[in-house]
């Protein structure tokens, strides 16, 4: 995937969050508006004066721009969920799920929710978009999430109707492993480790944003040790 296909890449600096879907933002020496699609915590990453990468909305929008990444140490990170669903969809083409599937469904209704994906009309997978790193594990959510509680608990039923099902994690830091955030979130913790029981798969993978804006798939993602 390719940011610059979103439009021109701007550059800015970030200077504070509003709320949760509102930044100021400093863009060509002018104090902005900006749009945050991430409705996470994201304190480690929305710091004063980090570069950011921005596109600008077109007229009649409440914002001026939309946040993309973050400049992290060195290292830029999406902070834009509305493009995690396409990046994901890519990664099961390539094989991430652990075989190549011969069909892809997005946005699939099961009960009260909707899946992700259905990924050869028999794997129901949710994705869930991990920024939160604390040495080389990556931690979710890093904000409360009943609605995570609520995928994985029908996950748990799909498999129980005969599906397969599959909590897909995707690292947007460095990182080697994943764990659930039981300080943030102890229910959704507890549902994890349950669905694991019951017979829902994890699968988790590594992004990378390159300088000139080009997203690679670049390692899997292992579950961490308690």
């Amino acid at each position: 995937m390719d940011l610059n296909d979103l439009g021109t890449l701007e550059v800015g600096r970030f200077i504070k969050r509003e709320n949760r879907f509102l930044g100021r933002i400093v863009v060509d020496g002018k104090e902005r508006s900006c749009y945050i699609a991430d409705t996470g915590r994201l304190r480690d990453i929305l710091v004063k004066d980090r570069e950011i990468w921005v596109i600008k909305n077109r007229e009649g929008l409440k914002t001026d721009y939309t946040l993309i990444t973050v400049n992290v140490e060195g290292e830029w990170v999406l902070v834009n969920t509305s493009l995690h669903s396409n990046i994901a969809y890519r990664a099961i083409e390539k094989g991430v799920l652990g075989f190549i599937p011969k069909r892809i469904e997005k946005e699939v209704k099961f009960k009260n929710s909707r899946f992700d994906f259905l990924v050869d009309k028999n794997t129901f997978v949710e994705l869930k978009g991990c920024n939160l790193v604390k040495g080389d594990t990556g931690y979710f959510p890093d904000a409360p999430t009943k609605r995570g509680v609520k995928h994985l608990r029908e996950l748990i039923e799909a498999k129980e109707k005969g599906y397969n099902a599959v909590i897909l994690i995707m690292a947007l830091r460095d990182c080697k492993y994943f764990l659930p955030n039981s300080e943030t979130d102890r229910e959704f913790s507890e549902m994890f480790y349950k669905a694991l029981d019951k017979g829902v798969n994890f699968r988790g993978f590594k992004i990378k944003v390159e300088e000139n804006g080009k997203i690679y798939f670049v390692s899997t993602l292992k579950l961490g040790s308690i």
